[in-house]
């Protein structure tokens, strides 16, 4: 972290940020963010229907 210290004696902490990877046009996501895709699909329409059967 850098720390630095304003006029009135505070001192700011800032994180340190990871450097930005850019994708080049085409490149497509991994497989992990794939499968994590695909399993918040098909686990959102599950939780619809667990709560709509919890309310009837």
């Amino acid at each position: 972290m850098q720390v630095t210290e304003e006029d009135g004696g505070k001192l700011n902490a800032f994180a340190r940020e990871p450097r930005m990877v850019v994708m080049e046009e085409g490149e497509t996501r991994s497989a992990g963010n794939r499968g994590l895709l695909i399993a918040g699909a098909v686990l959102v329409p599950l939780l619809v229907v667990l709560a709509a059967g919890i309310s009837h």
